[in-house]
């Protein structure tokens, strides 16, 4: 005997769109009902959210908790694109071979030289409660749906899990770990693989610069407004299902609309009632390699820092690619200093690259950005100072316009030039901590009445 029975998400929609599947029906088989803790646990967290589409088939998710509005907001991503979702985190924690085979390797090893799955795991446990809450949310939401889509076929994820998001921080697919070259990995840990000619990898840059790229970001002062409102445009030049659109609402006080990356629970680019936020991607200088001088001792790899040896960290990871219709393995041995992993090497020697990695206070930034109500609130969550791959372009409710370059800026000595790779020897060349936002390029209410950015040169910022 089959059951027909209404999924407990309360979902409504405009009546002339109601083909567009807004009312969730499944059939469970012999009418029996879920008696397995977590699916319990699951739809009485789906009890408390509404999603509510509009004739554009943008969802409106409303939840009583920050926490509820994740799980619906995570739920409705995956209703409109479950595999990019997927596609995000199979590359971000380091998976991507098991889907594409051995050429995505280094990439995978690129992922876990960052972070491992372990110390993902720890940042999540010592992440703060409500952070902590709102992760849990967010596998619980995506979990929630495969449970309910049994016809869905994952490529490879079958269950997330509420460490995966401190992999992918930021609202920038790739962000700043991007910049870091699978093709040196390669050239460092495969024998006989060269590193790329300097005037091969010029030619490339010039010709990916012939490709339209950037995002456009305007801010109008009220005072040049009819209305004497702030006008933000916010243009993402991104590919046109690069990001979905999204209104998240709670009863804690989050009310925001805009841009969200698939797979994050925080609205990347967008606006709530009192203040808006747009992002282009920024290319102030915060990666820095160091140069390390290893030597062994007594079997142990030792690296040269000041008048001392420090200990070289070692350890192995095993990654699994897929070959025809077998899964084979590959193991890697990974170092790391103090200044970062050992991504490549120069003048035959290893380096170790330095970049912002810090995934809980980057996700807090990111979360608590969208629930601001002023631009002395805006500015203060800006010395979270983990923002590292964006310029922002900012507006609000009061009339105040704000350009911040960049957010996430070393302190470095400038007797070295950190455009080249640097002594990591020398600890005169370590980072000295981060520049404050207000050393850092700030813009506001300028005078002519306008801001405008298109990850170009701030001095063209404001006339």
């Amino acid at each position: 005997m089959w059951n027909l029975r209404i999924f407990p998400l309360k979902l409504k929609c405009n009546m002339r769109k109601f083909l567009f599947g807004c009312l969730l029906l499944f059939i469970s088989s012999c009418g029996q009902p879920d008696t397995d803790p977590e699916v319990l646990q699951w739809e009485e967290q789906a009890s408390r959210v509404t999603i509510i589409r509009d004739d554009f088939g943008v969802p409106h998710v409303y939840g009583k908790t920050d926490a509820d509005a994740v799980f619906g907001m995570l739920y409705a991503q995956c209703e409109d694109d479950f595999n990019r979702v997927e596609q995000n985190y199979i590359w971000a924690i380091g998976r991507l071979a098991e889907v594409e085979g051995e050429e995505a390797l280094y990439s995978d090893l690129r992922a876990r030289l960052f972070m491992t799955r372990q110390e993902a795991i720890s940042a999540y446990e010592n992440a703060p409660p409500w952070l902590r809450e709102l992760c849990d949310a967010f596998a619980d939401g995506i979990n929630y749906y495969l449970h309910t889509h049994p016809e869905v076929n994952p490529r490879l994820l079958r269950r997330f899990e509420p460490w995966m998001p401190m992999y992918f921080s930021e609202g920038s697919i790739g962000g700043d770990i991007e910049r870091i070259s699978t093709r040196k990995l390669q050239a460092y840990y495969e024998e006989g693989v060269a590193f790329p000619e300097m005037e091969e990898m010029e030619l490339s840059r010039k010709e990916a610069e012939l490709e339209p790229q950037g995002s456009n970001g305007i801010a109008i002062s009220g005072d040049l407004t009819t209305s004497g409102n702030a006008l933000l445009l916010i243009n993402p030049h991104t590919s046109f299902y690069f990001r979905g659109e999204m209104h998240v609402v709670s009863e804690e006080g989050l009310n925001a609309y805009g841009a969200v990356t698939w797979g994050q629970f925080f609205i990347y680019q967008g606006f709530n009632e009192k203040t808006g936020w747009m992002h282009t991607s920024t290319y102030t200088d915060v990666i820095d390699e160091f140069v390390e001088t290893i030597s062994t001792v007594d079997g142990q790899p030792m690296y040269q820092y000041g008048e001392e040896l420090r200990e070289v960290q070692s350890s192995e990871v095993t990654l699994s690619y897929v070959s025809g219709d077998s899964l084979l393995q590959r193991s890697f041995p990974i170092y790391r200093t103090h200044h970062g992993p050992i991504t490549h090497q120069f003048d035959e020697r290893p380096v170790a690259s330095a970049m912002m990695w810090d995934p809980v206070r980057a996700l807090e930034q990111s979360f608590v950005r969208t629930k601001q109500a002023s631009y002395d609130g805006f500015r203060q969550m800006m010395d979270i100072r983990t923002n590292s791959s964006n310029n922002t372009v900012y507006a609000d409710a009061d009339g105040t316009i704000a350009y911040f370059h960049g957010n996430f800026v070393p302190r470095r000595d400038p007797q070295f030039n950190y455009r080249e790779p640097v002594d990591g020897s020398n600890p005169a060349t370590d980072w000295q901590g981060l520049h404050t936002v207000d050393e850092n390029i700030l813009i506001k209410d300028p005078p002519n009445g306008w801001i405008q950015n298109c990850n170009s040169t701030p001095y063209t910022a404001a006339l």
